[in-house]
């Protein structure tokens, strides 16, 4: 960097000032990449897995240049996955504290009431890491002789956040639907 060896991976870099290169010739700054993934069921969200399972990486045909998920799916999801290259741009949607909002549709394996609702929403004493699961807000889109589908709200994003709530609650999904900055991610 700028004629000398720089070994340090998090040494700050100006691209407008500094010169970089490699082997003695010049890199530059790459552009944006951004993917969309519809991420199948059985698929995990990570580079390397090391029980050896399919990773969202294995189902990129062409090569492409460093990306990363923005967020993840677990391995029992399967719906829209983002990948990057541009971390700034991921590091503001995934930050908690920017509390952006992210709104699932979700098919539940019964009939949902308001007593439901409302512990979705204050959290029906499911405890984790010394807070409590729970959504924003959540209320009734439709419902069925055995089904509901409900709108739930998150503006954080905790490890399994509406699964495990909803489990707690004795319910299980059906599908899932999610709504994150205009744009349409689902899932089953």
């Amino acid at each position: 960097m700028n004629g000398r060896i720089a070994s340090d991976p998090e040494a700050p870099v100006q691209f407008a000032h500094d010169r970089i290169e490699v082997d003695g010739r010049p890199v530059g700054r790459c552009s944006g990449v951004y993917l969309i993934m519809n991420k199948p069921r059985g698929i995990v969200t990570t580079a390397s897995d090391e029980k050896g399972r399919q990773t969202v990486y294995d189902l990129l045909k062409e090569p492409q240049p460093w990306v990363a998920p923005v967020g993840r799916l677990d391995k029992a999801s399967e719906g829209l996955l983002l990948l990057t290259n541009d971390s700034r741009w991921a590091a503001r949607i995934t930050d908690p504290a920017s509390h952006l909002d992210k709104v699932y549709h979700v098919q539940v394996d019964r009939v949902a009431d308001a007593d439901l609702l409302r512990k979705v929403t204050e959290g029906c004493a499911v405890a984790v890491d010394g807070g409590v699961l729970r959504a924003k807000r959540a209320s009734l889109l439709r419902q069925g002789d055995k089904n509901s589908w409900l709108e739930i709200t998150l503006d954080e994003g905790k490890n399994r956040q509406i699964r495990r709530l909803l489990e707690a609650l004795e319910f299980k999904f059906c599908a899932w639907f999610e709504y994150q900055s205009g744009r349409l991610n689902w899932g089953l």
